[in-house]
């Protein structure tokens, strides 16, 4: 463990994602209670002050309907796992068309409505970072040049999700299992205490 702070880790992961050539896709992984969302808003300022125009995507924009998230029940770990987000859609509609031709859709799904966003399509400028935060994002073959995972003890889990939350637990017990998300990241940062993190030197 390297130990760091909020401002040092996203420099750092600005710092990688800057020296690719290019349009650069990061994804920024982790379980709802560690909010993914915070470091990926920052990473967005970073970047831009390193003269790399962002686009910034959520990958809750892009869950599935809720008849089929929750056809299992509400309270399925593993329909929380499997089902929950459109993973071919996220690639589809975001990941691979940056690629190719810089060309995204902003989001897909409205889940609080249940119904499609309608959003157009957009272009991103050239050498354009794509920045993705959501839960559950690695090993569902989601191309990206920089991969983030923020990662805590199960027991700091557990008490972030609160007695309401844990039947989510079994789904990331399931995803760490199958998935060794610490394994797989190119970055793995340590937020048991969000105020001090830590970068996991491999």
């Amino acid at each position: 463990m390297r130990p760091t702070t909020p401002g040092a880790l996203v420099a750092h992961v600005a710092d990688l994602a800057a020296a690719v050539p290019g349009r650069c896709r990061v994804l920024l992984d982790g379980a709802a209670p560690l909010r993914p969302q915070d470091p990926a808003d920052a990473l967005v300022d970073a970047l831009r002050a390193a003269g790399r125009p962002v686009v910034r995507v959520h990958a809750d924009d892009f869950l599935r309907p809720a008849s089929l998230r929750y056809e299992h029940g509400r309270q399925d770990p593993d329909a929380y796992l499997e089902d929950r987000l459109d993973v071919g859609a996220l690639a589809r509609e975001v990941l691979d068309p940056f690629a190719a031709d810089g060309t995204y859709l902003p989001s897909l799904w409205d889940a609080v409505r249940d119904r499609a966003t309608r959003a157009a399509r957009r272009q991103a400028p050239p050498g354009a970072v794509l920045v993705v935060d959501g839960e559950l994002l690695l090993g569902r073959w989601l191309d990206a040049e920089l991969t983030v995972h923020l990662t805590v003890r199960p027991a700091t889990l557990a008490r972030r999700l609160g007695p309401q939350d844990a039947w989510m637990l079994p789904a990331f017990a399931r995803y760490e299992q199958e998935v060794a998300p610490q394994d797989v990241a190119d970055v793995v940062v340590r937020v048991d205490d969000p105020r001090h993190p830590a970068l996991v030197v491999r």
